[in-house]
């Protein structure tokens, strides 16, 4: 029984060995060829640089115009960020605990805007927005707001259903408004599904392609914006784009780490409690 136990767990091991190689195998391929020049990578793109070349992030760095880029990126992925997990918490609060049609309704709403296609909505949502004169990044912003929306607030409304009705009770006792229990009780316990919404939402607002460019103009380019630069119509510029694409991701490579830790500590908080 034992040895079936430790061969099992072996093999697990080798699985998850060989899963992390694959998942780990884009960034390998990324960084080691953002070292090399154009025909060094293409005569052996697995290989290591014989000579690393920083060359290229210096001329990555300079084209892509980093600082004003990323500044666009964090202006635009931050606030939204900030604005998803803040509203989105406060309305799965108020709907989870107004049991109601009305609110059954209105919950039922933002799922079912997860399942609609953004192609679907593409032309309207830019036609719209261009009457409004907002095809810049604080409309980005908007937009992004009300995509994260639907998600967010299903995971904020399934984590409130742990916490007992018996908290807001109790503050509503100690004299506690309505706002003062959600802010002061109920959003520090949802801490840990926060960072999850936020991580989640980085992810795919940081390398957002599509939207940015039906939305942004000149001056106001995100990192994945910005990067296609290096792909014309006649040459790419390969070794060009992974350095500036390992350049980009540092930060939010960064960023995730920093999240993960606080997710593990909010579990363990949990267990505690």
């Amino acid at each position: 029984m034992k040895k079936k136990k430790t061969t099992g767990r072996i093999v697990l091991e080798i699985v998850g060995i060989l899963l992390a190689l694959l998942w780990l195998s884009p960034f390998y391929i990324m960084l080691v060829n953002a070292f090399k020049t154009k025909r060094e990578m293409f005569e052996n793109t697995l290989a290591p640089p014989q000579e690393p070349i920083f060359a290229n992030f210096v001329q990555a760095f300079q084209e892509l115009d980093f600082l004003r880029t990323f500044f666009n990126s964090f202006l635009i992925t931050s606030l939204s960020i900030v604005c998803i997990v803040f509203f989105s918490a406060m309305a799965a609060y108020a709907l989870s605990r107004n049991k109601s049609k009305v609110s059954g309704l209105i919950f039922f709403l933002f799922v079912a805007s997860m399942l609609i296609p953004f192609q679907s909505v593409m032309i309207p949502l830019v036609k719209i927005f261009s009457e409004l004169q907002s095809l810049n990044k604080w409309g980005l912003i908007f937009m992004y707001i009300g995509f994260g929306s639907g998600l967010s607030l299903f995971l904020y409304h399934g984590a409130l259903k742990n916490i007992p009705l018996s908290l807001d009770e109790a503050a509503k006792i100690d004299g506690a408004t309505k706002w003062q229990t959600f802010w002061h009780v109920i959003f520090p316990l949802l801490r840990p599904i926060g960072v999850t919404v936020a991580i989640l939402n980085v992810i795919w607002i940081w390398n957002d392609f599509l939207l940015p460019s039906l939305v942004l103009g000149q001056g106001d380019e995100t990192i994945p914006l910005k990067l296609f630069l290096f792909f014309g119509q006649y040459t790419k510029q390969w070794t060009l784009a992974l350095a500036g694409l390992t350049i980009s991701i540092i930060p939010v490579i960064i960023g995730y780490f920093i999240a993960q830790r606080h997710i593990i500590k909010g579990v363990s908080d949990g267990a505690v409690k």
